[in-house]
């Protein structure tokens, strides 16, 4: 059975707290990423999204404000996470069911282990969708390009 575990991205890039609204910025710009998890001392304590930052920026712009905002203020703190065992099937329907654009993965102890996005599984997906693709081709007799 294909797991969570499986599939997941382990080298998470994270925010603590006390970080700031540019720092999120550069963080997604940078590594190409849209979701990032907050961590206080190694355990999951909330998460940002693209969306989040985009929300929180306006927000400063339409109050004319100019002191940084933390990302205490613009997380989400009940956020849904999964452990590492969970079957890739039952992610999926999570991510599906609640439109969720990623699940942070944890340990029993709330540590975070990793992050299995939606990118994750259309990588899985197309994988899936190229094998059979070769498997049809080779029934048929027929060379791939």
């Amino acid at each position: 059975m294909l797991t969570v575990g499986d599939l997941m991205t382990r080298d998470v890039v994270t925010l603590e707290e006390t970080d700031d609204l540019v720092r999120v910025d550069d963080l997604l710009k940078l590594n190409h990423i849209r979701h990032l998890p907050v961590v206080r001392e190694g355990r999951l304590v909330g998460l940002v999204s693209h969306r989040d930052l985009i929300r929180a920026l306006a927000r400063q712009l339409a109050a004319h404000q100019s002191e940084p905002i933390s990302v205490a203020r613009i997380m989400s703190r009940d956020v849904e996470m999964v452990r590492s065992d969970l079957p890739v099937r039952d992610g999926i329907y999570k991510l599906l069911d609640h439109r969720f654009g990623c699940l942070p993965v944890v340990d029993r102890d709330r540590r975070l282990v990793g992050i299995i996005t939606e990118a994750d599984f259309m990588r899985m997906a197309a994988r899936l969708l190229d094998a059979a693709s070769a498997r049809r081709d080779d029934s048929a007799g027929v060379s791939a390009p």
